[in-house]
C-alpha cells in the first residue's frame, strides 16, 4: 500500500530553518521521481521542488527557493527531504509530498497529508 507521511513542519522566525521529511512505504523513492508542493491560503498548489530517479538525482527548484532550498533522499530510510533555509514569511504554506506510481497495474497521484510551515516574527 502506497503512503507518505511527512513531518517536520512548524513555526519559524523569517532567516530560520526547517527540514521538512517524507517517508514512504509501498514503493521505492530511488526509482520515481519525488516531489514537494505548497499551498498557501488563497492561492494554489505549487511545485517546489523535485528530485529524479536513480544515482543522478536530477534535482529542479522552484525560482522562488533557489539556492535556500534542497531537496534530497535516504534510500535507506526510503524517506525524502526539504531542507529549507533563510526561510520568508512568503514561504509559509502548507507543504506536500507528491509521488505519481503505478500501483496495482495503474498510475496513481499520491499525496501526504501535508505538514504546515509557517514563518513569522
Amino acid at each position: 500500500q502506497v503512503q507518505l507521511v511527512e513531518s517536520g513542519g512548524g513555526l519559524v522566525q523569517p532567516g530560520g530553518s526547517l527540514r521538512l521529511s517524507c517517508a514512504a512505504s509501498g514503493f521505492i523513492v530511488s526509482n520515481v521521481v519525488m516531489s514537494w508542493y505548497r499551498q498557501a491560503p488563497g492561492k494554489e498548489r505549487e511545485l517546489v521542488a523535485s528530485i529524479g530517479v536513480g544515482a543522478m538525482a536530477i534535482t529542479n527548484y522552484a525560482d522562488s527557493v533557489k539556492g535556500r532550498f534542497t531537496i534530497s533522499r535516504d534510500n535507506a530510510k526510503n524517506t525524502v527531504y526539504l531542507q529549507m533555509n533563510s526561510l520568508k514569511p512568503e514561504d509559509t504554506a502548507a507543504y506536500y509530498c507528491y509521488v505519481k506510481v503505478i500501483d496495482k497495474g495503474w498510475l496513481r497521484d499520491y499525496w501526504g497529508q501535508g505538514t504546515q510551515v509557517t514563518v513569522s516574527s
